[in-house]
């Protein structure tokens, strides 16, 4: 289909206020695949923690920040606000089902490496550790903790969670000349549904030079 048909399209509209007229709310499936907020904290009295986000992205170049939406006070929420600091762990499609693991709904005093089978390691700059089998970790300081509010000011059950990022792990072999190779890293991006994720590679590279 060209531009020129583009007012030929049948589109469906509904208002999310109301009901979809679909079997599924189609919002997370079209702001999609997003990456997965894979976020390790330590609690103030010391209980390690790893969950995963799948409202998750980078927000700024110089500082470096990256934030992660909580839906609900969760524990993530509340040790990167008590500690001051969290990290960010790549989930590569090797990582994909201890991930999946690290998302049950278990009980505060429950180590979440220890039930998915991973290794803590501690970080270089921040208190906070890191999965130690992850190829890539942001090390983070929080930067703003910041409830989110709907068009007309009323409060959601969400809270954004901002960090700089402070510190940077990369395994080497994702480096190709000095370049960090996205597709070789297989990360694994969330997409809607229940279930849906999502892998990327080579054959999805296509690039494009900025207008001057």
């Amino acid at each position: 289909m060209s531009y020129d048909d583009a007012a030929d399209r049948d589109f469906h509209f509904f208002e999310p206020a109301g009901d979809s007229g679909l079997p599924h709310s189609p919002f997370n499936a079209i702001i999609a695949p997003r990456p997965i907020g894979w976020i390790s904290s330590r609690s103030a009295d010391g209980v390690l923690n790893l969950a995963p986000y799948s409202f998750f992205n980078a927000f700024n170049y110089i500082p470096p920040i990256i934030g992660f939406a909580s839906n609900g006070d969760k524990d993530s929420l509340g040790n990167s606000g008590a500690t001051g600091d969290f990290c960010w762990n790549l989930v590569t499609r090797e990582l994909a089902g201890a991930m999946n693991a690290t998302s049950a709904t278990v009980p505060a005093d429950v180590d979440e490496f220890a039930l998915a089978g991973l290794t803590p390691a501690e970080s270089t700059i921040i208190d906070a550790p890191h999965v130690a089998q992850a190829r890539v970790v942001f090390e983070c300081r929080t930067s703003q903790i910041v409830p989110l509010r709907s068009a007309s000011g009323d409060p959601t059950v969400t809270t954004m969670v901002f960090g700089e990022v402070v510190g940077v792990h990369i395994d080497r072999t994702l480096l190709v000349d000095g370049v960090y190779q996205t597709a070789l890293a297989d990360p694994v991006l969330r997409a809607g549904g229940a279930s849906s994720y999502y892998t990327i590679s080579d054959e999805g590279h296509f690039d494009m030079t900025r207008p001057q």
